[in-house]
């Protein structure tokens, strides 16, 4: 039997991380669907907006990539800066400047302009992602982030299973004072990123000390056990944040992170496009609820295949497993044409990608703290993030010329593969980094 001090220890340590779940995931999982839900709504706009503006495949391609040019720009500041100042205020600044950005695109009269605005969206939200991963070693040891990354993350599926529908009804019943549906959607969805940025302020702890819900016996235990971690990492792994910067490892997880994220964001972008290639007669209503359907099978698998990794401990094969089913499932696509056998395959892709970011994204804090994390999770997610513009404009190229979008989908799934063999190539555990 135990002593006394361990069990109430044992005893304290479930109950505060229970805590930080409820009071510290359902928010963050919140900013994250609004963020998410700006970023990628430009594809449910393009339904009407491309032939409104005479915008072509390939230009759509580039009108999507752009963002990922200004947000690659700003993240690794943006996120050095979050760490020195403090994340409530950081990432409140980040919401508002995002949100009217966001809003103002909706006004957007020509593709140029178009160009701009969405360029000037990434660097407004530059950092929040790389930020709130940042974030969340702040709260939790390395044993919970697979499952607490994963719950933030299931913002990615879960936007599209609430905004694409509400997207679709959007676009074929909004259009107040005679002004287009698809400049309403972008408007009305860059709303609550403002709204959210101002209590942001008010009501996010930057740190366990901060915390006006835990107690202080509660505070001073996760203070201490993170405490541990950061000095075991730092006799392991003494690196700094500018080595961070060249260090192969993070190099390796920023290549993995690219060709992970090829595959997520053309799903993100072109799949409404998609599904409504299958039939002339689905409405933009109907086809919300057919794009609802693979996110809701991910999101499933999503949180059971981060809650298997969290209890083995185990990163490299929850990630390279599902990557190879979402591989296999956009390459399998071109094989059918039929509304059933094509939404079956985008579920299986859906499942492959998102189940892999939660074992993924808890691999950088096995070897990375302080400054050096910030750098280094902020560059991980720089390099990976230019997939969203090396995916979808890939994809609008290979659609215009072939006239076909499922030539550029399995392209994307070839890209999945290059993602299992990188991932298989990382050692089972992180070893002592010195440069």
């Amino acid at each position: 039997m135990g002593s006394g001090p361990a069990i109430a220890s044992i005893s304290i340590g479930t109950k505060t991380i229970q805590k930080l779940r409820f009071r510290i995931l359902p928010y963050l999982f919140l900013l994250y669907v609004i963020s998410y839900l700006d970023r990628i709504n430009i594809g449910f706009a393009a339904l009407t907006m491309n032939k409104e503006l005479a915008i072509t495949s390939q230009q759509f391609g580039l009108l999507v990539g752009i963002f990922f040019f200004g947000y690659f720009l700003f993240e690794i500041p943006s996120n050095l800066m979050l760490h020195k100042i403090g994340a409530r205020v950081w990432i409140a600044r980040i919401l508002v400047s995002w949100g009217i950005v966001a809003m103002l695109t909706g006004f957007a009269h020509n593709v140029s302009q178009l160009y701009v605005a969405r360029f000037l969206l990434g660097l407004a939200e530059a950092g929040y992602f790389p930020g709130i991963v940042l974030y969340l070693t702040y709260w939790f040891r390395q044993r919970e982030q697979a499952q607490a990354i994963a719950l933030f993350l299931t913002g990615l599926p879960v936007t599209s299973i609430l905004g694409a529908p509400v997207s679709g009804l959007i676009l074929d019943h909004v259009h107040w004072l005679g002004v287009s549906s698809w400049r309403w959607l972008l408007v009305l969805e860059g709303i609550p990123a403002v709204a959210c940025g101002v209590l942001t302020y008010f009501v996010l702890p930057s740190r366990p000390a901060e915390a006006k819900f835990l107690t202080e016996e509660e505070k001073r235990w996760i203070t201490e056990e993170l405490d541990q971690e950061e000095r075991q990492k730092r006799r392991t792994h003494k690196i700094s944040a500018l080595k961070a910067l060249t260090n192969g490892r993070v190099w390796h997880l920023a290549s993995i992170g690219f060709t992970l994220n090829i595959g997520m964001y053309s799903l993100s972008f072109w799949m409404p496009q998609f599904v409504k290639s299958l039939s002339s007669f689905y409405s933009n209503t109907t086809i919300g609820f057919l794009v609802m359907i693979p996110y809701l099978v991910g999101l499933l698998a999503m949180v059971l295949v981060s809650r298997s990794s969290d209890r083995k401990m185990e990163r490299k094969y929850h990630a390279a497993i599902p990557a190879i089913v979402a591989g296999i499932a956009l390459v399998s696509l071109g094989s059918t044409h039929s509304t059933f056998s094509s939404i079956f395959c985008l579920c299986f892709a859906s499942v492959g990608i998102y189940s892999a970011y939660g074992p993924f994204w808890s691999l950088p804090s096995e070897f990375l703290t302080g400054f050096a994390a910030a750098s280094g999770i902020a560059l991980i997610s720089s390099v990976a993030n230019l997939a969203g513009f090396a995916g979808p404009y890939a994809i609008g190229m290979v659609s215009q010329r072939t006239g076909s979008l499922y030539g550029g989908l399995a392209l994307t799934g070839v890209s999945l593969f290059v993602c299992v063999t990188l991932a298989s190539l990382l050692p089972k555990r992180a070893r002592a980094c010195t440069g």
